[in-house]
C-alpha cells in the first residue's frame, strides 16, 4: 500500500510538473505577442498624432523655412532669429491688452462693459498673425499684418477681424 501510495504520488506531482511548466511557457508567449500588440499600437498612435502636429503646424513660422529666410539679411548684425522674434511680437501684441479701451488689434471698439483682448496668438509667417480675442462674452478671430521695422520696433495693421455671434 505504501508502494502504490507514493507511485501515485510521483505520478500526480509529474503530472502537476508537466501542468504548470506548460501553462508557464503559454503565458510568456502570451505575455509577449500582447507586449507587441500594445507596443505596435503605442507607435501608430506616436505617428499618427507626430502628423496630425506636423499638419498643425504647417502654418507656422518655426516650421516655413521661405518665411525664416525672410530674416535672414547679408550682414549679420542685421540678421533677426526668428526664435526670438517669436515671443517678442507675441508680448508686444498682448502688450497692448493693457490699454484701458481693450486691444486695438482686435479690430473691434468696445461693445459692453467688457473690453476685447487678445487671447492666443499664433504667428503664421514672416508678414502674418492670427489671433484669438474676447471680451468674455464675445469671441472671434483677427488677421493680422506685422512688420519688423528698421528700429527693431514691432507694427501690426489689423487686416480682417471676425465675431462671432452669441
Amino acid at each position: 500500500m505504501k508502494k502504490s501510495f507514493l507511485l501515485y504520488l510521483t505520478i500526480l506531482a509529474v503530472l502537476f510538473s508537466i501542468f504548470t511548466y506548460m501553462f508557464l511557457s503559454k503565458e510568456v508567449t502570451f505575455e509577449q505577442k500582447r507586449y507587441d500588440k500594445t507596443t505596435k499600437k503605442l507607435r501608430d498612435s506616436i505617428a499618427l498624432l507626430s502628423n496630425e502636429l506636423q499638419n498643425a503646424n504647417y502654418f507656422s513660422l518655426e516650421k516655413n523655412e521661405n518665411a525664416q529666410n525672410y530674416f535672414e539679411s547679408g550682414s549679420n548684425d542685421k540678421m533677426i532669429q526668428y526664435e526670438k522674434l517669436i515671443p517678442f511680437v507675441t508680448e508686444k501684441l498682448l502688450d497692448f491688452n493693457a490699454n484701458p479701451k481693450g486691444n486695438p488689434y482686435t479690430g473691434q471698439d468696445q461693445i459692453g462693459a467688457n473690453k476685447f483682448i487678445i487671447n492666443k496668438v499664433k504667428i503664421l509667417n514672416h508678414r502674418w498673425i492670427i489671433a484669438d480675442y474676447s471680451d468674455g462674452e464675445m469671441w472671434g478671430e483677427v488677421l493680422l499684418k506685422y512688420f519688423v521695422n528698421d528700429d527693431e520696433s514691432i507694427s501690426f495693421e489689423v487686416n480682417q477681424s471676425f465675431i462671432y455671434q452669441k
